[in-house]
C-alpha cells in the first residue's frame, strides 16, 4: 500500500514538472534544433535571465517565427561571448554556430537592446555592450579592398565564363 502511494506521488511529480516546464522545453528545443546545439547553452541562458525575463524570452521564442529565432540566437551569442567567455575561441565558435545555421552574424542595435532587456537581471553595462557590438561587427566586416577580379575571391560570374566559348 505504501509503495502504491509513493509511485503515485512520483508520477504526479513527474507529470507536474513536465507540464510546468513544457513551454520552456519547447522554446529551448526550437532554438537548439535551429542552431544544432546542446540544450544546456539555451537552458543556461534562460536560467541566468531570472524568472520574469526568462519567461519573457520563452514567450518570445514560442511565437515560432524565424525572425524571433534569429534574434534569440543573437541574444545567445551576446550572452555567451559578452558575459560568459570573451575569448577569441568563443567568439569564433559562436559566430560559426550562427553561420552554420544560416542566420545573420552581424549584430544590430536592436539585438543589443533585446539582449539588454532579457539580461536585465545581470545588469550589463549598455555602453560596454554597444562597444562590444561595434568591435564584433568591425572585426567581421568585409574589407573594402576586396574586388571580384582578385584571384583569392571564390565567386565567379557565369556570364563571363560563357562569353569565352
Amino acid at each position: 500500500m505504501i509503495w502504491l502511494m509513493l509511485v503515485t506521488l512520483v508520477v504526479v511529480f513527474i507529470i507536474g514538472f513536465r507540464v510546468l516546464n513544457s513551454q520552456t522545453r519547447r522554446a529551448s528545443k526550437a532554438l537548439t534544433k535551429r542552431l544544432n546545439l546542446e540544450p544546456v547553452y539555451v537552458e543556461s541562458l534562460i536560467s541566468s535571465m531570472g524568472r520574469v525575463a526568462g519567461d519573457e524570452f520563452v514567450q518570445y521564442l514560442a511565437r515560432d517565427n524565424e525572425a524571433h529565432i534569429a534574434n534569440g540566437a543573437s541574444v545567445l551569442l551576446i550572452y555567451q561571448v559578452f558575459i560568459v567567455d570573451e575569448s577569441d575561441e568563443s567568439l569564433m565558435f559562436w559566430r560559426g554556430v550562427l553561420r552554420k545555421a544560416y542566420l545573420p552574424t552581424e549584430l544590430s542595435n536592436e539585438h543589443v537592446r533585446l539582449a539588454m532587456s532579457f539580461l536585465r537581471e545581470l545588469e550589463p553595462d549598455a555602453q560596454e555592450m554597444l562597444a562590444f557590438r561595434q568591435r564584433y561587427n568591425a572585426r567581421f566586416a568585409p574589407s573594402d579592398d576586396d574586388s571580384p577580379d582578385e584571384p583569392h575571391n571564390n565567386v565567379y560570374s557565369l556570364h563571363s565564363r560563357l562569353d569565352r566559348h
